[in-house]
């Protein structure tokens, strides 16, 4: 007798997990729409299995991507998939103006497809524990989240009046997964004992980590928005506890323990480029946040040249110098270096990778990278 063929089945109800289902009774023409962030109407980011395709050539199309909310996001774009949720690749995506397409023969029988690599709440979880074991680290709550989720704080080094106060916050945008993969990156070479960089930047500094700023949003798979529908980087002037809970803590405790440096991990759906957006806008820039701006951007580039200055947001970006933004609202509340570094979701331009495209794994050096950078900002006493 010969065996059942496999179910053809599309689901999403998982951790980050994000589709319509339009029609999957065939293969050979999928259909799936983008689906609305849960309290915004947002649509971008998606998360998806797909079981039952093995070594079938197999058609999916987002009939709805032209109405994305970035629909710029799409020219160029491959979508990332994966056969164990660990290696991640690109697989041939294309865009006419109306609807994406996936073309792909799945090697397995069940394939993940992702806007972008996830970062999962177990791993958030997992990282907290590898913070955890260290001696040198100390993880926190500062507060819970509108669905009581913990706003976990991970602070490096022993705090003394005579040390900067250095700030990373990743994923006020949920869907913008690589900024996390940045802190872990980060992460992980502040608490190798034995990197020269991380034990010079301990005895100057404390390291105040934020790896995961919107948690909900994290889980109910959104791109840009928490359980209110807030976008949390338009919250900095007056978060409250009932909107914006996640700034509201994570603000406080900015303003009680000082900031010195700040850095607000994001990804861009458009440009494919590593940047960062800083305060040249502001009307109280001053001389010295300037040369410790362009000292760490000269850094940054001679470390790790995926990081660029050519390409960026045009000068009259409304955002510049709008303080509910965090970059703004730091830069002009403390002084200082405070930027916003952006990530592409589709690939690095300069230094393209066909296979994986920007991918967690660069994320991941670029955030360690970052801390030579620091390093060279950072008063030698």
């Amino acid at each position: 007798m010969s065996s059942p063929l496999p179910q053809l089945r599309v689901s999403s109800n998982f951790d980050a997990g994000a589709i319509e289902i339009e029609d999957a009774t065939s293969a050979s023409d999928l259909r799936v729409r983008l689906r609305a962030d849960s309290h915004a109407d947002i649509r971008q980011w998606f998360h998806f299995r797909l079981q039952g395709a093995r070594e079938a050539p197999v058609t999916i199309r987002f009939t709805n991507a032209g109405a994305a909310t970035y629909v710029e996001g799409w020219k160029g774009y491959q979508v990332v998939a994966s056969y164990d949720r660990d290696d991640w690749f690109r697989v041939p995506t294309t865009f006419d103006g109306r609807e994406m397409v996936i073309t792909h023969t799945p090697e397995r029988d069940s394939v993940y497809y992702a806007y972008f690599e996830p970062y999962s709440w177990e791993r958030h979880l997992d990282l907290l524990g590898l913070a955890e074991d260290s001696p040198l680290a100390r993880v926190t709550a500062l507060g819970g989240t509108v669905e009581g989720r913990d706003i976990d704080l991970v602070t490096v080094g022993i705090p003394a009046a005579d040390k900067q106060s250095i700030w990373v916050i990743a994923r006020q945008h949920p869907g913008e997964t690589m900024a996390e993969w940045f802190v872990e990156g980060m992460l992980a070479r502040l608490l190798d004992a034995a990197d020269p960089v991380a034990r010079v930047l301990l005895d100057r500094a404390v390291f105040h980590l934020v790896p995961n700023m919107n948690p909900d949003g994290s889980v109910r798979g959104n791109l840009r928005t928490n359980a209110t529908g807030a976008n949390l980087n338009r919250e900095w002037l007056v978060p409250t506890l009932e909107r914006s809970p996640e700034v509201f803590h994570v603000r406080a405790a900015m303003q009680a323990r000082g900031v010195d440096a700040f850095l607000d991990v994001h990804g861009d759906e458009g440009l494919p480029y590593v940047f960062t957006d800083g305060n040249e806008k502001l009307p109280d820039y001053a001389t010295r946040m300037e040369a410790v701006e362009r000292g760490f951007k000269t850094a940054w580039k001679a470390v790790n040249p995926d990081f660029q200055t050519q390409h960026g947001y045009p000068s009259n970006k409304d955002t510049k110098a709008n303080l509910s933004l965090a970059s703004k609202w730091v830069g002009h509340t403390f002084g200082g270096l405070a930027l916003t570094v952006e990530m592409p979701f589709k690939d690095n331009a300069n230094l393209p990778d066909l296979h994986r495209g920007w991918s967690g794994a660069r994320s991941q050096r670029l955030g360690a990278d970052a801390l030579t950078a620091l390093l060279a900002i950072l008063p030698a006493e």
